[in-house]
């Protein structure tokens, strides 16, 4: 049976930690040292979804950005769904990343996401409110803390976006 490949944008404002995610996720490394990317980078792995079967996931770290340019909706296209990320130590991110969310609907249509808090190794200077994450929780959102600097969650996050786009 061929492998299915899947198509995951990494979606947010600069310096939120979209690559360092993808380098924990693809290479388990992390680098304290900050890298603009330009562009798009692509990356691929092959995971398990909770069913056992195989995906391979493709990569789309797109360069960060608080709201939706020409160039970021043509790296959209193909997109099987998308992960938003905020950077829990700086409360604009998370609302880049609510405004990004309608933007990419508008877009691409309800494709499954996943909004991920980083830097939960930081926690102590969060300034994201747990009622703005609950409320967002109640309208069905999926949202997880994750921590590229300690892969908290960060597995766990593709495996549970490959899942919803199977079941999508």
């Amino acid at each position: 049976m061929a492998t299915l490949q899947k198509k995951i944008c990494m979606i947010g404002d600069f310096s939120v930690g979209k690559t360092s995610l993808v380098a924990r996720f693809v290479r388990q490394a992390f680098s304290e040292k900050y890298m603009t990317t330009v562009g798009v980078k692509i990356d691929t792995k092959l995971v398990k979804a909770q069913d056992g079967r195989e995906v391979k996931l493709i990569l789309w770290d797109i360069a960060g950005n608080d709201a939706l340019t020409t160039a970021t909706t043509s790296y959209l296209r193909g997109a099987a769904g998308f992960l938003l990320v905020a950077d829990g130590t700086r409360r604009p991110t998370f609302d880049s990343a609510l405004n990004l969310q309608k933007a990419i609907t508008a877009q691409i249509g309800n494709k499954p996401f996943v909004v991920l808090l980083n830097k939960a190794d930081l926690s102590d200077q969060w300034e994201i409110d747990e009622s703005l994450i609950e409320e967002k929780k109640q309208q069905g959102w999926k949202i997880l803390s994750t921590s590229a600097k300690t892969g908290m969650n960060v597995e766990e996050t593709f495996i549970d976006l490959a899942t919803q786009m199977l079941e999508a």
